[in-house]
């Protein structure tokens, strides 16, 4: 009996090492988030009319009509929006575009250019790579890179002012991603174009996509440095500040604040970066609709922004996604930022 108690009593505090071991590391980057979230943003730091939001599908299959035309370009006038990501793929796992995606692309490209003229029309071109699963794009193959590279050529050819390509999940430190990065760059330069990205976040502590991996399988962040290899090679690079697991407003403000300063460190002010704001509602793990909130990342952005690099003209806000945004999404991003 005596025996037993004691390998009870050993047992009980094994897992109670294990957990403080698990706990203790969480509740001080938990802690230091919150404390990342206090204070006061810098005077000025508010839009500076380069702001982005990605777009539906429905604008180029042909379920949007000239009237929906119209009610966009009267919201975005009272904005910072210049730049619109318009969902036109997805591309096929091997590169290519069916043309057959975009039916209204060029009504799309000329209306708003004419109703809001200096907006961008990008086209929003993405696939799920094979990195964790069999199925996907392989960008490791020459063929399957010339492919995004020629429908990059083919959204252009349409009329778009640039091509922006949300590939994922994309493991940081990836060579072929860059590669396709400098092909894709040399067409969209030799037009005028833009080459813009959906980026993932940075990863908060030094290494940790590397540990995230190894115990969930799933990197989910980029390092800093590669980070700042990709904004190099691209115009615009916008971070997808959003799926963060936090599960407290505070704590998801400080987060953004935190990612706000990494990318603004490791990007050159010749790229333009854009932090991404959540204009949509779910609640799942990885996601928490009463703690992701449009006006948390919004003041977590302006604390970022000031504590890093007040005056960076080339930075903005990117709002994800139009068809699921509320009217309090709007109205935090207004209030908010736009002032």
């Amino acid at each position: 009996m005596p025996k037993r108690r004691k390998r009870l009593r050993r047992t009980r505090r094994i897992a109670l090492a294990v957990l403080l071991v698990l706990l203790v590391p969480l509740l001080t980057a938990e802690t230091a988030l919150r404390i990342n979230y206090t204070g006061d943003p810098a005077d000025g730091t508010y839009t500076r009319n380069r702001d982005a939001i990605w777009l539906g599908h429905a604008w180029v299959d042909g379920r949007k009509k000239d009237t929906d035309l119209t009610t966009l370009a009267r919201d975005l006038r009272t904005t910072g929006i210049r730049d619109l990501y318009v969902h036109t793929g997805p591309m096929e796992h091997d590169g290519t575009l069916p043309k057959s995606l975009y039916p209204r692309a060029r009504w799309l490209v000329d209306a708003v250019h004419r109703e809001l003229p200096g907006v961008r029309v990008q086209a929003f071109l993405g696939d799920v790579l094979a990195t964790e699963s069999p199925d996907g794009m392989r960008l490791e193959k020459a063929a399957t890179r010339a492919a995004v590279v020629d429908s990059a050529r083919q959204v252009l050819d349409v009329g778009y002012d640039g091509v922006h390509l949300d590939l994922e999940p994309l493991h940081s430190g990836d060579r072929n991603y860059l590669t396709l990065l400098d092909d894709v760059r040399a067409v969209t330069r030799a037009r005028d174009a833009q080459l813009s990205v959906a980026a993932h976040q940075i990863d908060p502590l030094p290494g940790f996509h590397s540990f995230w991996g190894t115990v969930a399988g799933h990197p989910k962040w980029w390092s800093q440095a590669f980070f700042g290899q990709v904004a190099r090679r691209v115009d615009q690079i916008a971070v997808m500040s959003y799926d963060t697991m936090q599960p407290l407003e505070s704590l998801y403000g400080g987060y953004v604040a935190q990612q706000t300063a990494l990318a603004l460190e490791a990007t050159p002010p010749t790229t333009h970066l854009l932090m991404g704001l959540p204009f949509y509602h779910e609640n799942r793990f990885g996601h928490w609709n009463h703690a992701e909130t449009v006006a948390a990342a919004v003041r977590g952005v302006r604390l970022g922004l000031s504590r890093t690099d007040a005056d960076r003209e080339r930075f903005g806000v990117a709002a994800y996604i139009d068809f699921a945004a509320t009217e309090e999404d709007w109205a935090s991003y207004r209030d908010g930022w736009v002032r």
